[in-house]
């Protein structure tokens, strides 16, 4: 009984402190959502060569996707003329970070992880979007017709993308407090869970001895982050406690990297749209890089460049609930507030329903209309559907297309529909659809 106290007290810990930077970027993320439009995408990111390889780095650290959310934009990008090494460079750099793990990176591990993690994320998008420009391009697999799929928001989620729709401050609350935790709702709370697990049952600096540096420990948690499909917001809480339970902070980096920007899924999606050559290098570009961001921080902190102390401080901090305030201190207030509002925000989006429009395919079936089923796996996110839901929009004859996550279907209404098409506009996002 008393651990289980132990673990609940922890988990709210980690929370408290995290909620008030989770909160401000969600807002923030939410404004990306009403400034960036499809079409600002399309023209920075649609060209070829390295000024497009650098922008793509550059402008995917920001972007609050994960893991999942990614794949079917830079597929998309890939549709719309974008190259190779211009999508494999959005594809490293999005998913390791955005301004919501940036934020609550900054809260749970302080400032110096804070700007190393985006700043990796940055190089090794650069890094694998130039490597696979220069020994690539000339890859046998060449991008889909642009025909099939409209542009793809970069931020999904923001609006419906009709014809002439406004950008409102209402949108921005949306896509900030409702689709975004939607999406990494799920994934943020069990991470905090963690968290309190391993700070409740380690104590601090028991694993020192035998994870406090070297390569072997960042081994160890590449192994471990390149099959784990985790976002990069819920790994920080685990990184946290990891530290302070003695990991090095070198080792803790290969986790943030590699987690979010590897998995199953993200293979499979590279090699559809990249070919085997490029993805090769992208999972190389990930761990080398990976290895490299863990070996440097370890050596700034061995050299006493950056005092160890601090980051596992700002980590025992956050899983200690800062209690020398006594409950007292104004940012203990803050961050009980904080707790509790994100909650509240994370349980409105998690179990709030999509509104349904089958009323008004029946409608439509009615008057004559052709009706195609598909089932669709691998989605996994509200930019998964929202992508899919385009795709299917842009073929030939569609005139209503319903979306559902759960259980993983599509529904297209019009005339003269040619299914083979519409399948193939699914599948060529990564995704794989079938004829219900």
């Amino acid at each position: 009984m008393n651990i289980a106290l132990d673990i609940v007290v922890a988990s709210w810990s980690v929370l408290a402190e995290m909620a008030p930077y989770l909160l401000f970027g969600f807002f923030v993320a939410g404004v990306l959502s009403v400034f960036i439009s499809p079409e600002w995408v399309e023209h920075h990111l649609g060209g070829r060569g390295l000024g497009q390889v650098f922008k793509a780095s550059l402008f995917g650290v920001p972007l609050p996707l994960c893991s999942c959310g990614v794949l079917p934009v830079a597929a998309s990008l890939r549709r719309q003329g974008a190259s190779r090494g211009a999508t494999t460079a959005f594809m490293l750099s999005t998913p390791q970070t955005g301004v919501d793990s940036i934020a609550v990176t900054y809260g749970l591990l302080g400032p110096f992880i804070a700007v190393v993690r985006p700043l990796a994320a940055f190089v090794t998008g650069l890094v694998g979007g130039t490597t696979v420009h220069a020994f690539s391009e000339g890859d046998a697999r060449e991008a889909e017709p642009a025909d099939t799929i409209s542009t793809a928001c970069a931020v999904d989620g923001c609006c419906d993308d009709e014809p002439g729709h406004r950008h409102t401050f209402r949108d921005a609350l949306h896509y900030g407090f409702v689709v975004l935790p939607k999406d990494i709702g799920r994934a943020l709370l069990i991470g905090v869970v963690l968290s309190g697990v391993i700070s409740a049952l380690i104590e601090p600096d028991t694993l020192r001895a035998y994870l406090g540096g070297g390569l072997i420990p960042m081994l160890a948690a590449m192994a471990i982050g390149i099959p784990l499909y985790v976002c990069a917001t819920a790994s920080t809480p685990i990184a946290a406690s990891l530290i302070t339970a003695g990991l090095s902070p070198g080792a803790a980096l290969v986790f943030l990297i590699t987690g979010p920007a590897t998995n199953s899924a993200a293979v499979t999606t590279l090699l559809k749209v990249l070919g085997r050559r490029s993805t090769a290098i992208y999972l190389a570009t990930v761990a080398l890089g990976a290895l490299a961001t863990g070996l440097v921080v370890d050596g700034m902190v061995s050299s006493g460049l950056v005092p160890l102390s601090a980051l596992v401080d700002a980590a025992a901090g956050a899983a200690a609930g800062h209690e020398h305030e006594h409950g007292g201190g104004i940012g203990w207030w803050i961050g009980q507030i904080s707790a509790v509002v994100l909650l509240v925000v994370m349980a409105r989006a998690l179990w709030s329903r999509p509104a349904s429009s089958s009323g008004e395919v029946d409608d439509m079936e009615k008057v004559d209309m052709d009706v195609v089923v598909l089932d669709v796996k691998g989605m996994n996110c509200t930019h998964c559907v929202q992508s899919v839901t385009r795709a299917l929009a842009g073929c030939t004859g569609v005139e209503k297309v319903d979306v559902e996550l759960d259980p993983g279907s599509a529904t297209v209404v019009g005339r003269d529909l040619q299914t083979e098409q519409l399948r193939d506009a699914v599948n060529s996002l990564g995704f794989e659809a079938a004829v219900a």
